[in-house]
Order: structure tokens, then sequence, then C-alpha cells
């Protein structure tokens, strides 16, 4: 590995937004998908969240999260298993839907803990959701069309969320664990090395100052340090 691809994964790591995140409801299209979490990854967001009830969305939804390494996927069932720990941890709820009562997007404080969420290709944010959202957000049109593609949409919205938590000195230091960064750094690192370990379930070895393995992986076993 290169020091400047060292250099260049500790300060993506750095810059993680842990409290911020997206939640795609039943969105199903693989390319929706993907593009949804590269604005993800580019926004310093590292968990995104998609929901489907539908098993053959489901698996559209698991085969599309394995396409980024960057950026964790995780699929739910039900929006209330997306929705409980969200805002258990006091995330705001921000629905990407046009309805009477929703606001420019740009007027919401995305400093706060927020999930974006965002609705499937053809009819947008489901009712279930919005009656579960605490706010609605449209995004201003000067045109004949009334809505952009989905993916379009969360990336204009994140990239707002992006420039007012750069404002507020958001991104200047650390915010996920120090536990969650060594994971991370390991991973992205060592990917292959870090597979090994979990399939044998050893722990993973420590990293010198310029990211190389500096111990043998075979003198660890599993829980020791």
């Amino acid at each position: 590995m290169s020091p400047e691809r060292y250099r260049k994964i500790i300060s993506i790591l750095n810059q993680r937004q842990p409290d911020l995140t997206v939640v795609m409801d039943d969105v199903n299209k693989p390319h929706n998908l993907s593009a949804i979490a590269r604005s993800c990854d580019a926004v310093g967001i590292g968990v995104a969240h998609a929901v489907s009830s539908i098993d053959k969305i489901r698996l559209t939804q698991k085969a599309a999260s394995g396409s980024n390494k960057w950026v964790e996927i995780q699929t739910h069932d039900s929006l209330e298993q997306a929705f409980g720990p969200l805002k258990a941890t006091g995330h705001q709820i921000i629905a990407a839907h046009f309805s009477a009562q929703a606001v420019d997007y740009r007027d919401i404080d995305y400093t706060r803990p927020t999930a974006i969420v965002v609705g499937a290709e053809l009819i947008g944010v489901s009712e279930k959701a919005l009656r579960q959202a605490d706010q609605s957000v449209i995004i201003p049109m000067n045109g004949m069309v009334q809505s952009l593609n989905v993916s379009v949409a969360a990336a204009l919205i994140l990239f707002e969320a992006r420039r007012q938590r750069e404002s507020a000195g958001l991104y200047t230091t650390r915010r996920i664990s120090t536990a969650l960064f060594n994971r991370l750094l390991f991973e992205w690192c060592h990917p292959d090395v870090a597979a090994y370990c979990r399939r044998r379930q050893l722990p993973y070895p420590r990293l010198n100052t310029d990211g190389e393995i500096c111990e043998p992986l075979a003198d660890r076993q599993p829980g020791s340090s």
C-alpha cells in the first residue's frame, strides 16, 4: 500500500458522519441504489438503509449493497425496523416528497442527527413512511417535470447537508468511535486478510504507522490480544 493511499483512507475515516444517513424506501433499481451509495460515500456517510417487505426488491437491495465496499447498506423488512433505532438515537426523519406541508430542502438544519428518506422510482416515499417522518422537503423545479430521479434528488439533499456540516466544522474532527475507526482502517487497507481473520474468528493484527501489518497471523488465536 502506498503512503498516499494510507493517508487518504485515514482522512476519509476521520470525516465520517455517523449521525447522517439515508433510508431508501422500496428503491429497487440497482443503478439507483448504487448511485445513492456513491453519494453517501462522497459526503461521509458510512451506513445507509434499504427497506422493503417484498422479497424481489430485498434481494436486489442486498445485491447492490455488495457493489459498494465503502458504504454499508443495512437491509430491513419494515420501516419500523429501520426507523426505530434512528429515532432512539435522536435522528430527525426527513422525507424527500412533495406535499402541502413540504419545505424547501435547504431550510432543514442538517447539522442535527438526520435520516433522509427517499422513495421508490415511480411512487415516491410511501404513505407509511410519511406518517412517521418529522418533515417533508421538496427540491424547487423550474421546468415541466415535477421531480428528479431518486438518486439525483438524494445527491442534491446530501450535498446540502454536507455544506451545512462543513460550515459547522463537523468534518474537522473524528466523529466515529476508535473501535470502528480501527476496524474499518484494517478492512479497507487489507480486505483479503480481514476476510481471512473473520472466517477463522481471529482478531485483526496490528498495523504500523505506514499501514502495514506488523505481526504474524499464525501466532494469533481467537480472543488473544
